[in-house]
């Protein structure tokens, strides 16, 4: 699957259990750096708040490549698992879900916080607005001087972005194709006796 759903902006929801609120929150981010950074911001937004518990996937869900959480002080699996395992069944990528939980005063012990936090998880996701991430591969590639045009335009028609461009004593180029162009594109290469490598 070369696309996958990412949130298009961040959404809310919340629900109230046992006089327990729970305020949820959805939102797309790219690294780990960015979701922790997100989170401090919600602490500071409601820093009277018992628990701030969190769960991310990041890059395509079918095989993310990163995935985290966290409890916050709440018993140990309750929170930001079943926050994760809700992301982890919604087939949306680059995802975060921070739970903001007000205690009301009533215990709901360990089999009732975990349906809590799922499903203040769910609420959240249910009204997130998505939009379609295209994976893309990133390529370098070495051409002369006389086939950079010719090159420039095959990464538009791939539907590609030019990144980076280098003069030495041949045109160096690095791109991002589609992953869904990316054979055609490298056959089109082929077809001038260019190659291209991937980055490890």
């Amino acid at each position: 699957m070369a696309t996958y759903s990412i949130p298009a902006k961040q959404a809310q929801a919340e629900i109230e259990i046992k006089k327990s609120r729970f305020i949820a929150y959805a939102k797309g981010i790219e690294t780990r750096a960015e979701g922790m950074a997100w989170l401090e911001e919600i602490k500071t937004q409601y820093p009277d708040a018992r628990h701030h518990c969190w769960a991310y996937l990041i890059g395509n869900p079918s095989c993310a490549a990163n995935a985290g959480m966290g409890d916050d002080g709440e018993p140990s699996g309750t929170a930001g698992k079943p926050i994760l395992n809700v992301l982890n069944h919604k087939d949306i990528g680059d995802v975060m879900v921070i739970v903001v939980r007000y205690f009301g005063g009533i215990k709901l012990g360990a089999g009732g916080l975990t349906r809590a936090y799922g499903q203040a998880a769910q609420a959240v996701m249910e009204v997130l607005p998505v939009e379609q991430q295209i994976e893309m591969a990133m390529v370098s590639l070495s051409c002369d001087f006389s086939q950079e045009q010719q090159v420039r335009h095959l990464i538009g028609v791939a539907e590609g972005n030019l990144l980076n461009i280098n003069y030495q004593q041949t045109v160096i180029i690095e791109a991002a194709i589609p992953l869904n162009n990316r054979e055609s594109f490298q056959q089109s290469l082929l077809a001038m006796s260019i190659e291209f490598k991937e980055p490890e």
